[in-house]
């Protein structure tokens, strides 16, 4: 398993090599960025220099002036030290900026997640056992009407509910206008009421894919013979579902629970955007039109690294959940 394990982390390093540097290309080749937007506005002064000198001027002091080999390769040399540089839009630290934001995104991704296993694998378990019953349409029906809606649409219509007609929740925002008058316990459940709606978002339009992905699974190991075999042995229905048939559902259950990982870090856009909430999806998203590209670099890095570690963690997981399955 050590063998295993360093060797996959050298094969990831490579890869994770191979893809900072498609980044890096790709952040290149933009069309707009951050530079030529602070060169126009700076040329437009009165008696200012021309748009030319000072995009010459700005990209030296960038390091744009570089080619794009060697501009990924002082790139890299810097990140390997944990320099990042300076973002160019929100004029701070690139790992200050992140480490104010991505706890926000975590703390949603997590509880969201959380909930969604708590939910769908349950719900998927049981239709699958009451197999084209009224509980199992029902069960099915609402999986698909969760996948069909649009994180936009069904965002708006808890907004318009529970928000504007009931006005049990603020439209946007993580903190109420009383905030700063609050205690400690006060402030976090201001912020606990704030993310009630965003979460429950979250919850619904993805835990329809996990149910049915976990009802399909069990069907297929339902029907499979050593279920039946032990079925004609005389074992209970609830030993022959949860001690047999689940524990070989887990095994394709591993792939989504490790490449979720990148889930939980990489912030709701949408959602984000929609309540207003300042977490790292709706961060990178303003870094990346704007043309930050050293922000852009260090969050697309991060996601592909959680990327690759969830791949690990679910091959990893698979000797833990199937003693069959050994790495020799």
């Amino acid at each position: 398993m050590k063998k295993f394990i360093a060797k996959r982390i050298a094969f990831s390093v490579m890869i994770l090599f191979c893809v900072s540097f498609i980044i890096y290309a790709l952040m290149r080749c933009l069309p707009g960025s951050f530079v030529e937007n602070m060169a126009m506005t700076l040329s437009q002064a009165p008696g200012a220099k021309p748009f030319e000198e000072w995009l010459a001027q700005l990209n030296a002091n960038y390091g744009m002036d570089k080619g794009i080999i060697p501009g990924y390769f002082v790139w890299l040399s810097d990140a390997i030290r944990g320099d990042f540089g300076e973002s160019w839009k929100f004029i701070v630290p690139v790992t200050q900026k992140f480490q104010e934001v991505i706890w926000l995104s975590f703390a949603m991704g997590g509880i969201a997640f959380l909930l969604e296993l708590i939910i769908a694998i349950p719900l998927g378990v049981v239709a699958s056992t009451k197999q084209y019953s009224k509980l199992d349409y029902g069960i099915t029906a609402g999986a698909l009407v969760g996948i069909s809606l649009p994180t936009f649409f069904f965002a708006t219509i808890l907004k318009l509910v529970f928000s504007v007609k009931l006005g049990w929740f603020d439209l946007y925002g993580i903190v109420g206008r009383n905030y700063a008058q609050l205690d400690s316990m006060g402030k976090l459940l201001d912020k606990a009421n704030h993310l009630v709606l965003p979460i429950a978002t979250l919850v619904i339009v993805s835990v329809g894919s996990l149910m049915r992905y976990t009802r399909t699974n069990m069907l297929e190991v339902l029907n499979s013979d050593y279920i039946r075999t032990a079925r004609a042995k005389g074992l209970s229905e609830n030993k022959v579902i949860y001690h047999h048939a689940f524990r070989n559902t887990l095994i394709p259950l591993v792939t989504i629970v490790g490449g979720s990982l990148p889930n939980l870090f990489a912030g709701a856009l949408i959602t984000e955007t929609l309540f207003s909430i300042p977490g790292i999806g709706w961060t990178s998203y303003q870094a990346m039109i704007a043309g930050d590209i050293p922000f852009s670099m260090f969050y697309l890095t991060f996601m592909a690294v959680l990327t690759l570690a969830g791949n690990l963690i679910s091959d990893i997981l698979y000797a833990v959940v199937d003693p069959r399955v050994r790495i020799a």
